[in-house]
């Protein structure tokens, strides 16, 4: 009896170690076959080595490439570490882990210590850094954000005024809640553009006085030539008004760069009037082309604003979608408090046609494109952040043209920016040369990123003192008729500068139905203290 208890126990003993190897050596070929690579693989087949001296060679090769990955390490950290770009890392409570020495000289900080962590926000007093960190953060997806730092005086008593510094800054999601983020210095590119525009506002008020006077005398001349030179007299004429017109806009839009809102006369307006005054300046020329201008939106629209200025933004915009929609299509003019959604149907008070695609919100159009369009319809934007709750209107302009090139869409707003890099204004024939052609008062190469200024509007509609009251009809003087004009690049980034002395925002990206330039703007329904400077 004790020899069969005996053997039974033996035998369980046995089976149980019989069970344990098993799974052991199932664990250690799982083991193996994660760690041998498959070049190991096919030179080490199973049956020229034991298990325990593939493991082991399996083992060296780990430790090796765990050295290669540490020198790798080594040397990108290296690289980041005397980058000429500054470089910050934050761990998932936003402290500083560390930063390289262009980021230490760059914001005055000392590299983390493992024993002296400290949060960022203590050593860089900039919100608009801790908020790019937290969108990067909850997007999982790399952000881009432009601003301005004030650095802070760390002593009242002996003041040392320090420079501000345009920032412009790059986060990246890394794992465990952590965030880097390069900061590239554009401080001297901003300084550069200052001295740009300086020189351009110079040179334009040097040119001012001697434009005005050769005007004066072609003027004075044009009734005094012979009638076979008469044609000359008119192209010089031409010439010499599209430089003036030139000139003035250059002067104006370093005004309202330098002091925008001194220059506004705000006063209470209607935004439907307004609309409605802009395209009957322009209806004789949508004629010519049989586009018609469709509204919809509510039948009034009060809001504090400057007029003239105004007029002169939407006019431009309408102007632009004339020249670049096809013939018998139409401009479709939305507007919309932001209290109501865009893309639900608005009531329409005087609508040219009886139907209108519901239009999807820019918010919701930006979704779609990034989700099925593969970008399609990127936009660029200038202003407030889009999600601002002031109250305001919303003024949507799509056409059915070709919409902006696709490249051009991040520097539309930007002065003297031109699509197409190789655009020339053409050189016109005068009449009685050998070719024997007119010159053509609207034969000029343009682009839809920057010819807002109308080539076929006198130049009072892009003046200080344009009203709804200056027909189109005027323009059909002599002199108008053969003006040389040419796309300068001024037009979206005066525009710009309009809506935003009013505080408002101005986008510009293609429609994903109509694949035409869609340009929104936002105008707040009062005027506060929250203007852009």
């Amino acid at each position: 009896m004790e020899v069969l208890t005996f053997s039974l126990g033996l035998g369980l003993g046995l089976l149980l170690i019989a069970l344990q190897q098993v799974r052991l050596n199932r664990n250690l070929r799982d083991l193996l076959s994660r760690m041998e690579s498959r070049k190991q693989q096919r030179d080490l087949p199973n049956n020229n080595f034991s298990m325990t001296s593939r493991l082991m060679m399996a083992a060296g090769q780990q430790h090796q490439e765990q050295v290669q990955l540490k020198e790798l390490l080594d040397s990108v950290q290296e690289i980041i570490a005397h980058a000429p770009l500054a470089y910050v890392q934050v761990d998932r409570d936003n402290y500083l882990v560390w930063c390289n020495v262009e980021a230490s000289q760059l914001l005055d900080i000392s590299p983390p210590s493992s024993n002296n962590l400290r949060l960022l926000l203590e050593q860089v007093r900039s919100y608009e850094l801790d908020r790019l960190i937290e969108k990067t953060r909850r997007h999982q997806r790399p952000h881009q954000r432009r601003w301005v730092l004030h650095p802070l005086n760390p002593d009242p008593l002996n003041p040392d005024p320090r420079q501000s510094i345009h920032f412009m800054g790059h986060g990246i999601p890394l794992p465990e809640g952590q965030v880097g983020v390069f900061l590239e210095n554009q401080q001297e590119l901003f300084q550069l553009a200052q001295q740009r525009d300086r020189w351009v506002s110079d040179v334009a008020h040097e040119l001012k006085t001697p434009l005005t006077s050769i005007r004066l005398v072609a003027e004075m001349l044009e009734e005094r030539v012979e009638p076979a030179h008469q044609p000359w007299m008119q192209r010089l004429l031409g010439e010499v008004m599209h430089l003036s017109n030139l000139v003035h806009d250059l002067l104006d839009l370093n005004l309202l760069e330098q002091r925008a809102t001194q220059t506004l006369n705000t006063a209470p307006l209607d935004l439907v009037h307004l609309l409605h005054s802009a395209w009957q300046s322009l209806e004789p020329i949508g004629k010519t082309k049989a586009i018609q201008m469709e509204y919809r939106g509510p039948q009034t629209a009060q809001v504090e604003a400057d007029h003239s200025r105004l007029y002169r933004v939407i006019l431009n915009l309408l102007d632009n979608g004339i020249k670049y929609s096809p013939s018998n299509s139409t401009i479709t003019v939305q507007l919309s408090p932001t209290n109501l959604n865009p893309s639900a149907p608005l009531e329409d008070s005087e609508s040219s046609t009886s139907s209108l695609t519901n239009f999807p919100s820019p918010d919701q159009a930006a979704i779609s494109s990034e989700s099925s369009q593969q970008g399609q319809n990127r936009s660029s934007t200038s202003g407030w952040d889009s999600t601002a709750q002031d109250p305001c209107y919303i003024i949507d302009i799509i056409d059915q043209g070709p919409g902006f090139p696709e490249s051009s869409l991040a520097q539309v707003f930007e002065r003297f920016y031109r699509a197409d890099p190789a655009r020339v204004r053409p050189n016109r024939t005068v009449p009685g040369s050998n070719s024997g052609e007119q010159p053509s008062p609207n034969s000029f190469v343009s682009s839809p990123a920057n010819s807002l200024l109308s080539s076929h509007l006198p130049s009072a509609l892009s003046s200080n003192s344009l009203s709804e009251s200056s027909p189109v009809a005027q323009t059909s003087t002599a002199s108008e008729k053969t003006r040389t004009t040419g796309s300068c690049g001024l037009g979206l980034a005066i525009a710009r500068q309009i809506v935003l002395a009013h505080g408002g925002t101005i986008k510009a990206q293609n429609h994903p139905e109509t694949q035409g330039a869609w340009l929104q703007i936002r105008i707040p329904m009062e005027q506060g203290t929250s203007r852009q400077p």
